[in-house]
């Protein structure tokens, strides 16, 4: 049986999304796919759309054989810290042949050449770096302006990922075969709706409305998302405003450079703007500096909120990064592929919240930081819309019958 993995959020699930998994089927030859998927928070450093279990049934009813959660702690991490989290799963797992990511140039052999160059760092790209760094660069930016004759490669955000597993896969001297696709319809970061394909931006921006959700959904997860709607989602960033709030209250200086993405002139400046703070997105916007990224900032927030700290990252990664793999849904039809999981899997797989009382440390304290991350994400969904509390504990695998 040929495996293939996906590296993905679904934030939502779209067309788009629909299209990678048949092509990467057509590409790699696979029997069957696989897909790690961020849980109730993402890569940008915000809450996902909608909950994690709606997003995965979503998958499954796409083409998707199985869906693994990938911990919080690498789900809201820098493109390096998510590839590297991702890719160790995949690798981990012991039966996924290849991965198959999209990205804006579609070309497999420069990005490798990138991602070489990145995981090298020769002495005539560390002088660069660090020469643009002293100007006030952003590291993106400055990352593009080291590395001149790929600058338009590296502005674009699917390829900035695409580099990031590569390297991650090298560094992990996996023996998984990468292939990448070319993203087709509107860009990462465009918010006009594509009649085709939208990029998933749009898509959020324009959730309120059905007309073109429903021209965007695939028709088997329309009946999910019209079910949910204004009953388990949409969620967004400020809606935790009042949390984050209340976190920061009780923090200091010292504290909030305790966690990850938090060094201390980002967590002298929280302090010193927080009886400014309206809500969280206006917040990030207060704390944006030349230097930090939009993206940066609301990353180091949820840390905040969630408690990521520096030093457990450091401690993931220096204990193999990932130590279990959590099942969020699978086909009972493919038995076979589960069979092989099990078999083949190099760490424990996740199907009951009760079996974690066999994990040992670090992976306890990783799996218990996304058990809190998802009940805080589900006391908004019922603040929001009135519904029950669903303790994380209490969900189910989704089992799609034969």
């Amino acid at each position: 049986m040929k495996v293939a993995g996906l590296i993905t959020e679904y934030n939502p699930f779209h067309k788009g999304h629909l299209y990678h998994i048949e092509q990467t089927k057509k590409i790699t030859g696979a029997d069957t796919v696989i897909a790690v998927m961020s849980g109730n928070f993402v890569q940008r450093g915000a809450p996902a759309i909608m909950p994690k279990h709606l997003r995965a049934r979503c998958a499954l009813l796409s083409g998707v054989s199985a869906v693994i959660e990938l911990p919080v702690y690498y789900a809201v991490s820098s493109a390096e810290y998510f590839a590297l989290g991702a890719v160790s799963l995949l690798d981990k797992l012991g039966c996924v042949d290849s991965i198959c990511f999209g990205s804006e140039c579609g070309d497999i052999q420069v990005l490798q050449e990138i991602a070489d160059i990145l995981e090298r760092e020769p002495e005539d790209y560390k002088a660069s770096l660090k020469k643009a760094l002293k100007t006030g660069l952003s590291f993106p930016l400055a990352r593009q302006h080291a590395l001149k004759q790929y600058a338009a490669i590296l502005s674009a955000p699917n390829n900035i990922l695409g580099i990031e597993y590569l390297k991650a896969l090298k560094r992990l001297d996996s023996p998984i075969k990468a292939y990448t696709i070319r993203r087709i319809g509107s860009g990462y970061h465009d918010t006009a709706v594509n009649y085709n394909f939208s990029s998933a931006s749009a898509i959020r921006a324009n959730i309120d409305s059905p007309s073109i959700i429903e021209r965007q959904i695939p028709k088997d997860c329309l009946a999910i998302i019209q079910d949910a709607y204004r009953q388990r989602f949409p969620i967004q960033s400020n809606d935790f405003s009042l949390l984050l709030k209340a976190r920061l209250l009780s923090e200091t200086a010292d504290s909030l450079a305790c966690y990850a993405d938090v060094n201390p002139e980002l967590a002298n400046r929280i302090l010193n703007c927080c009886n400014d703070f309206l809500n969280l997105e206006q917040f990030c916007g207060l704390l944006k500096t030349k230097e930090l990224t939009y993206s940066r900032i609301s990353r180091a927030l949820f840390h905040i909120l969630l408690g990521i700290t520096r030093q457990n990252m450091e401690i993931y990664c220096w204990a193999g990064h990932i130590f279990y793999a959590r099942i969020l849904g699978f086909h009972e039809a493919d038995a076979a592929l589960f069979g092989l999981i099990k078999r083949q899997s190099q760490i424990p797989v996740i199907t009951r919240l009760s079996q974690i009382k066999h994990l040992n440390f670090p992976g306890d304290a990783m799996i218990n930081t996304d058990i809190y991350a998802a009940d805080l994400y589900e006391s908004i969904v019922t603040e929001r819309f009135q519904t029950p509390f669903i303790n994380e504990r209490q969900q189910s695998v989704i089992k799609l019958p034969s």
